[in-house]
């Protein structure tokens, strides 16, 4: 009896024992999960889990604790795999971010389902849903974050709300730079301040009831502007990260060095400059000094410094994206008017990734000097259909554009109008040498060059049109969002500028494509062989119409036999081309079977075979000490 006792009370220990255990292994993985930062190895080739240092020092600097709300409709997306795939791409991502902010940055994923507080909320922050998802249901696929209190209280008085209004799997090289950018923004507590300097009227003027230009309304709604005066204008602070020079001209040397130093000590410089424009309201000849001005602009003394070459003088034309216009009762495709839009726009860089038109008119182009030491990245360029005439034969035919056609030649090359010039910039006033003069500027300074000032003008992007009183604003091309997202890019931190397009997570079949390529030529050779022996045979056929007397027999019976001749290529060709098909979809399942006997039997068979022989060294080792 006393034996049966103490086994129970061991049976009972041990049950208890290994209860606790299950116990502590549980909740000592949940705490792991929740506070402790295990460290992942990230063995994708392009290391697209891995955080840029940008993305982390944004992360660890977090004035504020921040919520963000990943909104997926999760049900409505069950027939999108695609998307699917992406939302856990988009989280994965996120909850590396959350790991990483030492516990500023608080997750939820809400999945809005239809006619719920949460679709409302989803709504009223400005996601902006997809239609196609199941059963005709919206798919909300976006990030909200928000600021907290300072003692990171979900439930405490919220700040300021930003969004990402949609993840679009078309732009994910640059998912970590958007979510980053929405947590610089959010941790930021005013407005960045950014100059102008400007030779046209942007501000419009208020006493002739003349409004000021959209575009300049459009950056007042998320910058603070300084407006700087050139004529006074010895020195730019370190207190505007960016500045836009618009159409200089006659610029003092006073006020290029203040430019010069500027960009050199690491200030963010975007030049307008432009051979013809056309809102420039100074008179062409000046009625008290006869000096003449042709409306354009140049800084000629700074971008030979930085080895760019332009030519105020030179307009490009491109006839396959000439803009149509209308001048009285007769329509023209402009030549010298562009609507640029997919091959001409960067779409590796974030600036005109999501970008549709960018409309301009008269611009100019840059090139690099040959002893140049930077580099250009084009942002906008021409088609190679493109061709550069005097700035002086457009505003001669401005009355009738078409005549810009004649003896017209493609070029044959494509014109660079907006860049990106990168690289060690020198000063251009060696001569100014002092203590706290600049030589030359960091090697990454980086300035905007764009050709064209036409470009930021209501006429060329935007519609105005009145609404019960109110004017409405109908944008017909992207220019103002180029603007913008070139200023919110540049007037970012330095963390914030250097996080750049990542490669995508889709890895394509290339073996599969290639083989569907070579299969598409063999199609594209047979069909234009069976396209080739028709137009043949329907020649041979009306050279056989039976003539208007006794031989119709005679040729319709040769006429039934060149058709039985074709008809019977016909069918070869067709067989033809079924085996093509035959073949390719022969390969693809053989490429198909060779991964999965990789995948299924080779590569566990050799696991086995590496846990075989580790075992079998481990009891040889045994055997020997014993």
């Amino acid at each position: 009896m006393s034996v049966r006792r103490w086994t129970f009370g061991r049976r009972s220990r041990l049950a208890t024992t290994l209860a606790a255990l299950v116990l502590v292994f549980i909740g000592g993985a949940l705490a792991l999960s929740r506070w402790v930062h295990v460290p992942r190895i990230d063995l994708t080739a392009d290391r697209l889990y891995t955080l840029t240092p940008g993305t982390v020092q944004i992360v660890g600097h977090l004035q504020r604790p921040l919520r963000l709300t990943l909104y997926f409709s999760d049900h409505a997306a069950r027939d999108l795999p695609q998307l699917r795939s992406y939302e856990q791409r988009v989280r994965e991502m996120l909850q590396e971010m959350v790991a990483r902010s030492s516990g500023k940055l608080h997750l939820q994923v809400v999945d809005p389902v239809p006619y719920s507080d949460d679709e409302a909320s989803a709504e009223g922050n400005g996601l902006t849903p997809l239609s196609g998802g199941s059963n005709g249901e919206r798919v909300f696929f976006g990030l909200v974050g928000t600021t907290l209190p300072a003692d990171g209280t979900p439930d405490g008085a919220e700040g300021k709300t930003l969004s990402v209004p949609f993840f679009d799997p078309a732009r994910e090289t640059f998912l970590e730079y958007d979510i980053a950018k929405l947590l610089y923004e959010l941790n930021e507590t005013e407005k960045p301040r950014i100059g102008l300097i400007s030779s046209l009227p942007m501000a419009g003027n208020p006493v002739i009831g003349e409004p000021a230009w959209t575009v300049l309304g459009q950056l007042q709604q998320l910058f603070s502007i300084t407006t700087l005066d050139p004529a006074k204008l010895t020195r730019i602070g370190k207190d505007l990260p960016v500045v836009l020079l618009v159409h200089p001209k006659h610029l003092s040397d006073d006020a290029l060095y203040a430019l010069d130093q500027y960009v050199l000590g690491g200030g963010h410089l975007v030049v307008f400059v432009d051979p013809d424009a056309e809102l420039d309201s100074t008179p062409f000849v000046d009625a008290s000094t006869g000096v003449t001005d042709d409306h354009n602009s140049d800084l000629p003394r700074l971008f030979k410094a930085w080895g760019v070459v332009y030519d105020d003088h030179k307009v490009v034309l491109d006839r396959s994206r000439a803009l149509k216009i209308e001048l009285g009762e007769t329509s023209f495709n402009h030549p010298a008017m562009l609507g640029l839009g997919g091959q001409e726009l960067n779409r590796g860089d974030a600036v005109t990734a999501s970008l549709q038109q960018i409309d301009l008119s008269s611009a100019g182009y840059f090139d690099l000097a040959p002893d140049a030491t930077t580099r250009l990245v084009p942002l906008l360029q021409t088609s190679v259909d493109a061709h550069v005439v005097p700035v002086q034969r457009v505003i001669e035919t401005a009355s009738d554009p078409s005549l810009l056609l004649r003896d017209y030649t493609a070029d044959n090359a494509h014109y660079v109008l907006a860049a990106r010039l990168r690289g060690t910039l020198a000063s251009a006033f060696p001569e100014r040498a002092s203590p706290t003069h600049l030589a030359q500027s960091a090697p990454d300074a980086e300035v905007i060059l764009v050709a064209d000032t036409d470009l930021l003008t209501d006429r060329l992007w935007v519609d105005t049109q009145s609404f019960l009183g109110q004017p409405m604003l109908n944008a017909f091309a992207s220019n103002g969002d180029f603007i913008t997202n070139l200023v919110d890019n540049l007037s970012g931190s330095s963390a914030l500028l250097s996080i750049r397009g990542r490669s995508t997570s889709q890895r394509p079949f290339t073996r599969v494509q290639a083989l569907q390529s070579a299969a598409d030529q063999k199609f594209l050779l047979k069909k234009q062989e069976l396209e080739r022996e028709l137009a043949e045979t329907r020649t041979r056929l009306d050279e056989l119409q039976p003539a208007r007397g006794g031989r119709d027999g005679q040729a319709s019976a040769e006429q039934k036999r060149e058709i039985e001749q074709f008809l019977q290529r016909k069918l070869a060709i067709s067989k033809e081309l079924r085996d093509v098909q035959h073949q390719l979809n022969a390969e693809i399942d053989a490429l198909g079977l060779r991964l999965k006997f990789i995948n299924i039997v080779v590569v566990p068979a050799l696991v086995t075979l590496l846990g075989l022989l580790y075992g079998w060294r481990r009891t040889r080792r045994s055997r020997r000490r014993v």
